[in-house]
């Protein structure tokens, strides 16, 4: 008897728990590599997020020597469809641990416990699943340094083995890998297990040392690039940890700040897995802010699709906003400062922001994503303090000295030498290529901010 391999975020084969136990689980060792293309999740995916997909999907059906099967449709209907034709004895995964992932594996847990049929869960994509770091009362973390210290403690399994016994059994009919999206970025980065380990070795030898001092330099190479491969799961957090625990340089500031950006994701997730309306909602519910409201107000209707076209007035912002939309990617500060910007210079409430990311972002993540607005917006775990209000030209000035970040993505910038370019009203020829002036005077709204959330505060 066979056993299935529900993909899902795990879309490799090395270090993957729940493979091994599928093959445990499999009297002959054959196992079938699955993967339903959820309407559920797909329309809640821009193109760039399916295009990604497309890509990992398509790694993972070469590794497998064509056997993946791809099925379009409700999991609870497709998986005892598939348990049926292949006569399976057991459906495996990696546990999910987002509202909607444990919601739709519980529905197919009850679909499969008609046909007795068990569904396994083994490993997640996390080196430390969330829920099992709890404070001494057994509560969970609502603060990050506490429960990176505890996730350390804590500590995680060595990388799982590709089972020697491993044979991929051929039989049910597939319905193809999805189509490449309109829209969806082109030229960038492979998302496939093989890519993502060329770029964490490249990365552990040129960039890792020194991460602490240039991931905060946008017109640098400085960060790993491996968020897209997380979030598929091209690449497990664990190997990343074991590498790094290994190498010559896992005992520098650098090593440690990426272990700690590790912990965030973890910590997020963690978060969500406790407070799973946190997704869409303020996980502080203590502060009520005034927002102006795109939805009924004209001028925040068009300051929003000023933002979201990089067409603010503002260059380090725009040109965050403007490689989001060419690449379906932005850097982690330019996140922070954009996101700062539309809170707190557009008054808007972060779900605005949040969706659009979500809709353009490659390594879309609800936990990450959705917390980090929040923690800019002052309004979830960590909260910056409110009164922190990012100054859009100093950032620039400061992560982009020279500039070479805004005129990179703002063409009609690139006539400004230098920091010039972060402030192209105070040259003579800053408009001079069709610049948008400012849409906003930051020290105004800053005050107008700071003044909302004092109110807000009571």
């Amino acid at each position: 008897m066979t056993s299935i391999l529900w993909l899902r975020r795990d879309l490799r084969l090395r270090d993957h728990p729940a493979l091994g136990a599928a093959v445990e689980a499999a009297v002959d060792d054959t196992v079938v590599p699955v993967f339903v293309l959820d309407p559920g999740l797909l329309e809640a995916a821009g193109p760039a997020r399916v295009g990604a997909l497309r890509e990992a999907l398509a790694g993972v059906a070469d590794a497998v020597d064509g056997a993946l099967v791809v099925r379009r449709g409700r999991p609870e209907d497709v998986l005892p469809t598939l348990v049926r034709e292949a006569r399976a004895g057991s459906v495996h995964v990696s546990a999910e641990t987002t509202p909607y992932g444990r919601r739709r594996d519980e529905r197919v847990g009850r679909a499969l416990a008609d046909l007795d049929v068990p569904l396994v869960a083994t490993g997640s994509p996390y080196a430390v699943t969330p829920g099992r770091v709890r404070t001494r009362t057994d509560e969970p973390y609502k603060v990050f340094t506490p429960f990176s210290k505890a996730w350390r403690e804590h500590g995680w399994r060595r990388p799982a083995q590709v089972p020697a016994a491993l044979r991929w059994h051929r039989g049910p009919d597939s319905d193809g890998l999805p189509a490449t999206p309109d829209g969806a970025p082109t030229g960038q980065p492979a998302v496939t297990e093989q890519a993502a380990l060329e770029r964490w070795h490249a990365f552990l030898e040129d960039g890792l040392e020194h991460y602490g001092e240039r991931r905060d330099r946008p017109d640098l190479d400085g960060t790993s690039q491996l968020s897209v491969h997380l979030k598929y799961g091209t690449l497990h957090p664990r190997t990343l940890l074991a590498d790094v625990a290994a190498h010559p340089a896992g005992r520098t500031d650098g090593a440690r700040t990426f272990v700690t950006e590790l912990a965030w994701r973890e910590f997020y997730a963690d978060v969500l897995f406790h407070a799973p309306a946190s997704a869409w909602r303020d996980w502080r519910d203590d502060l009520r802010f005034h927002y102006d409201d795109p939805a009924t107000d004209p001028d925040a209707a068009a300051a929003l699709d000023a933002w979201q076209q990089g067409r603010t007035g503002y260059p380090f912002v725009d040109a965050g906003m403007r490689q989001l939309l060419a690449t379906g990617w932005m850097h982690n500060r330019v996140r922070m400062v954009t996101a700062s910007f539309l809170v707190k210079d557009l008054h808007q409430w972060w779900v605005h922001g949040a969706r659009h990311f979500l809709a353009h972002l490659r390594d879309g993540d609800v936990a990450s994503n959705n917390h980090g607005w929040q923690w800019v917006a002052g309004t979830g775990t960590d909260a910056a303090p409110y009164f922190r209000v990012f100054n859009p030209v100093t950032q620039g000035a400061r992560f982009d000295p020279d500039g070479d970040y805004v005129r990179r993505w703002v063409p009609e910038l690139r006539h400004l030498a230098g920091a010039a370019a972060h402030e192209p009203w105070r040259a003579a020829d800053g408009y001079a290529h069709g610049y948008p002036e400012r849409i906003v005077e930051h020290g105004a709204e800053r005050e107008e901010a700071l003044a909302r959330y004092a109110a807000a505060k009571g």
